[in-house]
């Protein structure tokens, strides 16, 4: 049975990291653009538990990695999350927090 990302080590999380990132350069060079969005998110989630939550602040603005400029402002944080919204949209969402780049 396979273990939840936070029940693994850090080793265990970086050799999932590296398969992840296999099965997504499989997954784009067949053109299955569905099934690379998939293990980037994957990627994505298990970084965030490589990360110390601790280090993002709720009221503070992050940019966001990939975002093309988006800004990411912190409400609340739950685990590996960070529930705020985007571009001071009002809109709540959650982003793990590996996607969150430099403080602004």
């Amino acid at each position: 049975m396979d273990k939840k990302y936070s029940e693994m080590t850090e080793e265990e999380l970086r050799n999932e990291i590296a398969d992840l990132k296999v099965k997504a350069q499989k997954a784009e060079q067949m053109g299955m653009v569905n099934e690379y969005a998939v293990h980037e998110r994957k990627m994505s989630m298990a970084k965030a538990y490589m990360m110390d939550p601790s280090e993002f602040k709720a009221g503070e603005t992050y940019e966001i990695i990939d975002g093309e400029g988006d800004k990411f402002t912190i409400s609340y944080k739950k685990g590996v999350f960070a529930w705020g919204s985007r571009n001071d949209s009002g809109k709540e969402e959650a982003l793990p927090i590996s996607l969150l780049g430099h403080k602004l």
